[in-house]
């Protein structure tokens, strides 16, 4: 058996917690949280590349900028409902290692094609497409984290992983418009290309935002392989992690999550370009990482307040706080002849992002609580060994339950930015997309209030 394989894990168990167990979680998760930085920034990289493309000799319609942006999310949604199962078969540490080094593939391919305006536009959909790389990531890597934490310790362990990890979107918005005004990589990474902006012609190297990520990227690979644990415990064919689409409560959950991370990486993705398309005047990349970024850290506060208060209240006052901030987004934004108002547009947004913060952490918090307690209930009276193994099936199933859902939920990094572009293709104005979210917000309060809030719920959490 290999050294970086862990036979007996019981984070339940006290004793073992604090004699050890608690430090190797630790070290798992903070080797984990930058490995998923990285896997966000490279998924959601075109959300700021699609805005410079024209400027450099691109000719590419709004409708297919917004299609460039829109697949990534198509893509690693759907990737993730295949890597929700991996951890459970390769073993965390593995599965984090190839994960992280296939992030090489799309960073290093985007740095070239972009040198080159005559790079054909099915390449740049190739490119966008594998850079779904990205967002299957986080579906494996919350599954891992979920086993190595006690019940107590999910919502903050799940939260800081993904809070932190969610950075990486911010971090791609903030640090890509600052690194393609230079020549980081000399010689080495290319000559510059001329970029004109309302007349003013600068210089670029737009091939940075793609090259910038790639020594970290071997650098997390790295320490991930030599610093990371499998758990044997955790190991589970894809048969026996399949019996959670019976389960009632991962479909319910899927919704849920969906109105929570679906919402925060569609309107990540969508942002720079809806700021651009309606305040035509405003540079959308001085404002577009504020958005996730404020998103990201109230995920990690979110997971703390739901360990607290529970994960069905703050889920459903944050579903509350969402309709009211998407209203104040149609309230500020250009309508039927006016200018809109950009300041209190760009504020209700970061309401909006906050909402989606906190209610991916407290949706989170949910899931293996739920699971947890419906496996006890079954086992309530039975054998000590029967009650053990009840216990470890609820963290396999809540695992991966956590990455389904997380796949199911990316699906709205590709229809928020589709869905901005088709309201205003046919009516001129994003307002009819937000009322649709607003739609689907009050379902959510509905069913959260009725499965899981409520005094009487059948699975209280």
């Amino acid at each position: 058996m290999s050294k970086y394989v862990i036979n007996a894990w019981e984070p339940e168990n006290p004793a073992f917690w604090h004699d050890g167990g608690s430090a190797t979680a630790n070290r798992n998760l903070w080797l984990s949280i930058p490995a998923l930085a990285l896997a966000f920034a490279i998924w959601m990289v075109w959300s700021v590349v699609v805005v410079n493309l024209p400027a450099i000799g691109f000719q590419y319609s709004t409708n297919q900028l917004f299609w460039l942006t829109a697949l990534p999310g198509l893509s690693g949604a759907t990737l993730r409902i295949f890597y929700s199962f991996m951890v459970p078969i390769f073993g965390g540490r593995k599965w984090t290692t190839i994960s992280t080094a296939s992030l090489l593939i799309p960073a290093i391919g985007i740095g070239f094609a972009v040198q080159d305006v005559t790079t054909g536009y099915p390449t740049m959909l190739l490119l966008a497409l594998l850079c779904g790389f990205g967002g299957g990531n986080f579906a494996s890597s919350m599954a891992n984290i979920s086993f190595f934490y006690p019940k107590a310790k999910k919502g903050y362990a799940l939260g800081m992983n993904a809070g932190l990890g969610n950075l990486g979107v911010s971090v791609v918005q903030f640090v890509v418009p600052m690194v393609i005004t230079a020549g980081v990589f000399g010689a080495v990474g290319g000559a510059p290309q001329q970029a004109i902006k309302a007349g003013t012609t600068s210089t670029l190297w737009l091939q940075n935002a793609g090259f910038i990520w790639v020594p970290f990227m071997v650098a997390s690979t790295v320490l991930a392989w030599f610093g990371m644990n499998d758990l044997a415990s955790a190991k589970a064919s894809f048969a026996e992690q399949a019996v959670i689409f019976k389960r009632k409560h991962n479909w319910l959950m899927c919704w849920l999550y969906t109105g929570t991370f679906g919402s925060f990486i569609g309107y990540s993705a969508g942002f720079p370009l809806l700021i651009k398309t309606q305040f035509p005047d405003v540079n959308p990349l001085q404002y577009a990482f504020l958005g996730p970024l404020v998103g990201a850290l109230a995920r990690v506060l979110g997971g703390i307040v739901a360990d607290k208060l529970g994960g069905a209240r703050v889920t459903v006052w944050t579903f509350a706080c969402m309709i009211a901030a998407a209203y104040g987004v149609i309230w500020f934004l250009p309508n039927a002849g006016t200018n809109g108002d950009f300041t209190g547009f760009f504020w209700m947004f970061m309401l909006l992002f906050a909402g989606t913060g906190v209610g991916n952490a407290s949706t989170f918090r949910m899931i293996p609580i739920i699971f947890l307690t419906e496996h006890q209930r079954a086992a309530k009276g039975k054998s000590i060994a029967l009650q053990h193994q009840a216990v470890a099936d609820a963290n396999k199933e809540g695992a991966a339950v956590l990455g389904f859902t997380s796949a199911v939920a990316a699906y709205g990094a590709f229809f928020i930015p589709k869905s901005y572009g088709t309201s205003i293709a046919l009516t001129g104005s994003a307002d009819a997309a937000l009322w649709c979210f607003i739609g689907f917000y009050v379902s959510c309060i509905v069913i959260t209030w009725w499965c899981y809030a409520r005094k009487d719920a059948d699975m209280p959490c």
